[in-house]
């Protein structure tokens, strides 16, 4: 199976053009989108193309790969893999639970609420736009989401989502297509430190390439979502060489 690659430069409604380090010569470009807001119809734009070419890559029997700069670029690569009528496992892999809802979050930020929103939780406008309905809980596997607020943490727990840490992941075989979501900043903070919500206590470079590299030998990845870094604070480089370097992993087999 070939890999479609596609980049989509921004984080939410701000460029983010490092993120062309990420990705492979000529792949497709989505954006950045001249929006200057982060409502429904802004990320709708930013999220129909994902979507489609996400449906188009499967049905023509290649593996989408999607880079965005926030996580809320995973809902479009899942309702393109499940228009083109694959009913995925998502297996989610953040410092971050990304479970709250407006009633749970300390900030109202957005970047903390896709997982809700995708097993239909909190709002639904950004599902909607694409046509997402929801997934069961129980067909989520949370990968190391250790950063949890208050009361996301009482909804991760009561939830139906199944969790592992990343020494998990590594023996995990599930008997289903896999829609894998990566955000870069699970790494610990100490080794992928250009994040705007940097998380200490995580695995290291090496042992997330290792856990990735077991799990894709013996697991069907279906499509892979990925949520960067920031540009503006690798100053050295580093974040982006372990995002790199991760992707292999996912993708050499």
């Amino acid at each position: 199976m070939t890999d479609l690659w596609l980049l989509t430069p921004q984080f939410f409604d701000l460029p983010e053009p490092a993120l062309s380090g990420a990705v492979p010569d000529g792949c497709a470009i989505n954006g950045p989108h001249p929006i200057k807001d982060r409502s429904p119809q802004s990320m709708a734009r930013v999220h129909r193309p994902i979507a489609d070419f996400t449906e188009d890559a499967v049905g023509s029997g290649h593996r989408p790969i999607s880079i965005a700069g926030d996580c809320c670029a995973s809902i479009p690569v899942l309702a393109g893999l499940r228009r083109a009528g694959v009913e995925p496992v998502l297996v989610w892999i953040d410092a971050h639970g990304d479970f709250n809802t407006p009633e749970t979050s300390p900030s109202g930020f957005l970047g903390g609420m896709p997982l809700a929103m995708i097993v239909g939780r909190g709002p639904q406008w950004m599902c909607g736009a694409v046509g997402l309905r929801p997934l069961p809980e129980d067909r989520v596997w949370l990968i190391d989401g250790r950063d949890l607020d208050p009361l996301e943490r009482v909804a991760v727990d009561s939830s139906a989502l199944r969790r592992t840490g990343m020494a998990g992941l590594a023996s995990l075989r599930i008997n289903a297509p896999v829609h894998l979501h990566l955000d870069i900043d699970v790494i610990d903070a100490s080794e992928a430190p250009a994040h705007n919500y940097p998380v200490p206590g995580g695995p290291g470079i090496a042992d997330t390439i290792e856990a990735c590299r077991a799990f894709a030998g013996q697991n069907r990845i279906a499509a892979i979502s990925v949520s960067g870094w920031a540009g503006s604070l690798d100053r050295d480089g580093r974040t982006q060489d372990a995002c790199s370097r991760v992707l292999a992993s996912l993708t050499a087999t």
